[in-house]
């Protein structure tokens, strides 16, 4: 398995505190940033743009980790990518088929940047399988997506199981990540189960971030 990677949600950072909570990432041993962008019409809340995003990159040397819950993902990640994104990731559930989903993985890595698929709880991973090749990662949500601070659904850790198996037998370097509840406790089952990165929103930034984090790893 990869290195183990954790990327804390700027979801959850208090923004009143913006520049201190930034520092303490630096402190940290957090390598990635994760932005949920939501569009109000995907899931039933909306985050930010990509002047957010842009903000960050000034502020931060972390890898610009950009999870896209939007009903148009071609025309959002465009966006992103030009405000500095490394990593799109979109829902297979916004793509009309597995082909546009292709389609769209290779669009995004035509322009230099890491692509991946997020999946909801209630969508099968079995569509993506044959294509791990096509993904840089495979994010799995462990809750219903469009809100913070949501339960750790562990029956998700199955769909983990499955992708780590095909990965280590094709011998791919696709991460795989998850997204939702992730604590302590469901940081090691997640990584017992075969993730190798971590989305963690407030967890990491409702108590010392730097001991949270170390906590993860």
């Amino acid at each position: 398995m990869q290195e183990l990677i954790i990327s804390p949600s700027v979801l959850s950072l208090d923004y009143s505190d913006m520049n201190g909570q930034i520092e303490e990432l630096r402190k940290s041993k957090a390598k990635w940033l994760h932005f949920d962008v939501m569009d109000g019409h995907f899931v039933p809340n909306l985050t930010f743009g990509p002047d957010l995003l842009k903000g960050f990159k000034k502020a931060s040397e972390l890898f610009m980790d950009v999870h896209l819950m939007v009903s148009d993902p071609a025309t959002v990640s465009k966006w992103f990518i030009d405000a500095g994104a490394d990593l799109i990731t979109f829902h297979l559930e916004t793509c009309e088929n597995i082909e546009a989903c292709l389609a769209l993985c290779k669009e995004i890595r035509s322009r230099q940047v890491k692509v991946g698929v997020s999946v909801k709880p209630n969508t099968s991973i079995n569509e993506l399988l044959p294509h791990l090749d096509h993904m840089d990662l495979v994010l799995i949500m462990s809750v219903e997506p469009g809100f913070g601070g949501q339960a750790f659904m562990a029956d998700m850790l199955d769909k983990v199981k499955v992708l780590r198996h095909e990965i280590e037998q094709r011998q791919l370097t696709t991460r795989i990540q998850i997204d939702g509840g992730i604590n302590e406790e469901t940081g090691k089952q997640a990584i017992a189960a075969g993730c190798d990165t971590l989305v963690a929103g407030s967890y990491v930034f409702r108590r010392d971030i730097v001991k949270a984090i170390d906590s993860l790893l």
